[in-house]
């Protein structure tokens, strides 16, 4: 790529010709220059060909540059491209008025070439350093999510190390839990949400003792009373905090082995008075306990456990939840394939 091929880009508007001339004579020495000769014009081509900035002459037939000017900061795609208004009216309260459109800066007519490039270049140069904070900002962001989600991760990996020595039921439930949240029409944003916050549902599991969880038969019921105490434990170690990230890890350590018919713990809660990540997640762990070794017992077969789940829907499990599941199992065996221990 030449230099020529990497100048920056202005669109000038205008319905005069002779105006655009005029322009495009000043800026093409330094300038990539696209024209547009009407504000319908002028959008189309912003929205297909992101220029650097735009020109935009106030007084056109059908749309004014005012007009042109908030239908370009009201579109995701366009908002961010700087527009100087070039008019030959100037009066205090057309100014006012461009700058409330979201105009950037101010020309009169008859143009000046030396402010015309002074004034370009120095609203290019404010809108790439804009950009280029804005990028830092976001791959600081980025980072700084992605370190929050693998600690969270690991958190979850420590639990299950206790009875799973894989640690890949936390990446499982937790990927069959987006499933869920997806099939009953869930954003994308909250599937993804709930797939980052699943697999801290048994952290709670570090404050139980070994000869407990690793028991290969039935508990007592001191120790079964014990065991049930992980939601808690869980709930607590996560805490309270703000971040609507271990908000909702927090209600799903709690809430996971709740019940529909409210015959669950640790609070007995009933029907919709269980937070949907907790009816979600009851539905994703306990298949994926039954369909995998524990030291307590065989692993089942799929039929059996998909099987388990038809018949506990309306008793242990809400059934949109339980439904949604079982119309996942395509996908769901392929998670399972992929995420073996």
């Amino acid at each position: 790529m030449d230099d020529h091929d990497r100048r920056q880009t202005v669109l000038v508007v205008d319905d005069v010709p002779e105006n655009i001339d005029i322009l495009s004579n000043i800026l093409k020495p330094e300038f990539k220059v696209k024209v547009a000769i009407n504000g319908r014009k002028a959008i189309e081509i912003a929205e297909k060909d992101l220029p650097d900035i735009i020109l935009l002459d106030v007084m056109m037939p059908e749309i004014s540059g005012y007009e042109v000017c908030r239908a370009l900061k009201s579109s995701l795609i366009t908002r961010s491209i700087p527009v100087i208004f070039i008019t030959a009216k100037g009066e205090v309260e057309d100014e006012s008025k461009g700058f409330s459109a979201g105009g950037a800066d101010y020309i009169t007519k008859p143009v000046s070439a030396p402010i015309v490039l002074a004034r370009v270049k120095t609203q290019l140069a404010m809108y790439d350093n804009k950009r280029m904070l804005e990028n830092m900002v976001r791959e600081r962001t980025k980072e700084l999510q992605e370190t929050r989600l693998e600690i969270i991760r690991r958190l979850g990996f420590a639990a299950e190390y206790k009875d799973n020595e894989t640690g890949m039921h936390v990446i499982r439930m937790s990927r069959y839990c987006q499933l869920i949240a997806k099939k009953i029409g869930m954003k994308d944003s909250e599937a993804e949400l709930i797939l980052t916050a699943a697999p801290m549902h048994d952290v709670g599991k570090i404050g139980i003792p070994d000869n407990i969880l690793l028991k290969p038969g039935p508990l007592d019921a001191e120790e079964w009373r014990l065991m049930k105490e992980h939601s808690k434990i869980g709930f607590k170690i996560i805490g309270g905090h703000g971040s609507e990230l271990l908000k909702t890890a927090a209600t799903v350590a709690l809430t996971h082995h709740e019940k529909w018919d409210g015959s669950g713990y640790p609070d007995g809660l009933k029907g919709e008075e269980i937070p949907i990540i907790g009816r979600i997640a009851a539905v994703a762990d306990v298949f994926d306990a039954l369909t995998s070794v524990r030291p307590y017992k065989a692993a089942w077969s799929i039929e059996k456990a998909v099987d388990y789940i038809r018949s506990e829907s309306g008793r242990h499990f809400d059934p949109r939840m339980a439904e949604a599941f079982l119309k996942c199992m395509p996908d769901v065996l392929n998670i399972k394939e992929n995420f073996g221990d």
